[in-house]
């Protein structure tokens, strides 16, 4: 098994990977539709990641068999993290543009400001409290009461979807913050991706019935690319990232990727980025790191 830690350079061009391919899965995940239904769409996804993941790990030899210890966190990870957030953002694309669903995914980190303090007992700085703040006011630029069509159940629905994902993906990070490692993340995270593969199968066929595809060349490079990089490599990426660079460092690294997400979905799928939007993200972007620089000095 390698310990190795990486350098500050290969761990920062690792960061980098992490988050082009990440913000671009988004995209991915948008075209996706086009050929699945939501669910399916998740579930094949997450298929070609487990398989990707294994022979990853074979080649590393970096594939252990759980210990009862780490079950908690494989399901905690399989179920919240890869699998619901996964599908709850999936079926919020059918209403919500990529780029904006990348923004509400991506406030998660405030979530877990509160969450932390109330579950693990971490204190609210006066850094985090201005990161929560900034946070909160992004998301009311985004959704203007004044200007905002309450009428529209799609964009309740869509926008109410990728929330929830946010959600779940908090009290995941709450929940492996607490966890006491046994086996160290990568290990585990096959079986992660095989608990979420077997889950989102299952509550595909029962919501949506037996897989229906719209075969097309395109289909093969989404699922491989989402299921490859936006799984496997970057996962394996965010893993050396974690234990090469101090915390702080990595979580604002990681507010690179809404940013791609908006501009990869504006450049791509073509969508408009207007000013709310913008000024929305840069808000909670800037909340996010206001948080996390108050944790790095804590």
């Amino acid at each position: 098994m390698s310990t190795e830690i990486l350098s500050r350079r290969k761990a920062l061009s690792l960061l980098v990977v992490v988050v082009l391919a990440w913000g671009f899965t988004w995209v991915v995940s948008k075209l996706l539709l086009q050929y699945l239904t939501p669910l399916w769409a998740v579930a094949a996804r997450s298929v070609v990641g487990a398989a990707a993941l294994l022979l990853l790990g074979l080649a590393l030899r970096r594939v252990a068999r759980p210990v009862k210890a780490d079950l908690p966190v494989i399901l905690s990870v399989g179920l919240l993290h890869m699998g619901a957030f996964a599908a709850l953002v999936s079926l919020g694309l059918q209403y919500v543009p990529a780029g904006r669903s990348v923004v509400l995914a991506y406030t998660t980190p405030l979530w877990v400001i509160p969450a932390a303090r109330m579950f693990l007992g971490e204190p609210i700085g006066r850094g985090r409290q201005l990161g929560l703040a900034l946070g909160l006011l992004g998301l009311a630029v985004i959704f203007n009461p004044l200007s905002f069509d309450w009428g529209n159940h799609d964009a309740l629905l869509g926008n109410g979807l990728v929330l929830l994902a946010a959600l779940c993906w908090a009290a995941n990070i709450v929940y492996v913050r607490a966890h006491r490692w046994v086996t160290p993340p990568f290990e585990l995270a096959f079986w992660q991706a095989l608990l979420a593969s077997g889950g989102l199968a299952a509550v595909a066929w029962a919501a949506e019935g037996a897989p229906r595809v719209a075969w097309h060349a395109d289909l093969a490079w989404l699922l491989g690319y989402g299921g490859v990089f936006g799984i496997a490599v970057a996962y394996w990426a965010a893993v050396n990232v974690n234990r090469s660079l101090p915390a702080g460092v990595t979580a604002i690294g990681l507010l690179g990727v809404p940013v791609v997400g908006l501009l990869c979905s504006a450049a791509v799928l073509h969508e408009p980025l207007d000013l709310p939007l913008s000024l929305g993200m840069a808000l909670i972007v800037g909340g996010i790191a206001a948080g996390v620089l108050d944790k790095a000095r804590g």
